[in-house]
C-alpha cells in the first residue's frame, strides 16, 4: 500500500501545498531516473572497458523516461501555489464546502493558476492571486471541459481579490448543495488539472 501511495500522486491533487509537494517529488524522480541511466552506462564501461556495449544501449533507452520526467518537473516548478498569507485566510472556509487547492489548468495557448476553488453544486468560484488572468478564456476552457464530461449549466466566477472571494463563498454556504453534482464537477476538474 505504501508503494502505491508513493507513486499514485493523483490522490493528492487539490490538497494544500500540492504544487510544492509534487515539485519535490518530480525533482527526486528525475534525479533517480538519470542516476540509474548514468550508473548503467558507468557499469558498462567498467565491465567491458569500452562504451560500445549492451549496457550503453540500455542506459540510452533509460534516458527516455528521464527526459519525460524533466518535462513534468519543469511544469511543476513553474507554479508556486497558494501563498501562506492567502492560505491562512482561506482556511476559514467551512469544511462542508467542496474545496480544491493549488489547481493549474493548461491549454494550448494559456495556463490558468488558481490558489483555491470552491464547488457548491453547479456553482464554482475560483480564486487566483494572478491579477492578469484571462477570466473569459479560463471560464470557457473549464465550461468546455465539463460539457465534454456531460455536465451543463455549471456557472463559474473568478476572483482576484481574496476578500470578495471570501464574501462569495460565505454566500454559498447558505445554499442547498447537490453533493452529486459537486462531486462530478470536482472529479472532472481534478482530471484536467496539472
Amino acid at each position: 500500500m505504501k508503494l502505491k501511495r508513493l507513486f499514485d500522486y493523483d490522490d493528492y491533487k487539490g490538497t494544500k501545498n500540492y504544487l510544492k509537494t509534487q515539485s519535490r517529488y518530480e525533482i527526486a524522480r528525475t534525479v533517480l531516473y538519470f542516476a540509474i541511466s548514468l550508473s548503467l552506462f558507468a557499469a558498462g564501461i567498467i565491465s567491458t572497458g569500452d562504451k560500445m556495449n549492451l549496457l550503453t544501449i540500455v542506459a540510452v533507452l533509460g534516458c527516455l523516461p528521464a527526459c519525460k520526467s524533466v518535462v513534468t518537473m519543469i511544469m511543476f516548478l513553474r507554479y508556486k501555489g497558494c501563498t501562506q498569507g492567502d492560505m491562512d485566510i482561506l482556511q476559514n472556509i467551512e469544511h462542508k464546502m467542496t474545496q480544491l487547492w493549488d489547481m493549474v489548468f493548461t491549454t494550448y495557448n494559456k495556463n490558468f493558476v488558481f490558489s483555491h476553488v470552491t464547488i457548491c453544486g453547479n456553482t464554482v468560484v475560483l480564486y487566483s492571486a494572478d491579477g492578469k488572468i484571462d477570466e473569459q478564456a479560463a471560464i470557457k476552457h473549464l465550461q468546455n471541459s465539463l460539457v465534454l464530461d456531460g455536465m451543463k449549466n455549471i456557472s463559474f466566477k473568478i476572483y482576484t481579490n481574496i476578500e470578495k472571494y471570501m464574501q462569495r463563498v460565505e454566500q454559498l454556504t447558505e445554499l442547498q448543495v447537490d453533493e452529486e453534482v459537486s462531486f462530478a464537477v470536482k472529479r472532472t476538474l481534478l482530471s484536467i488539472a496539472l
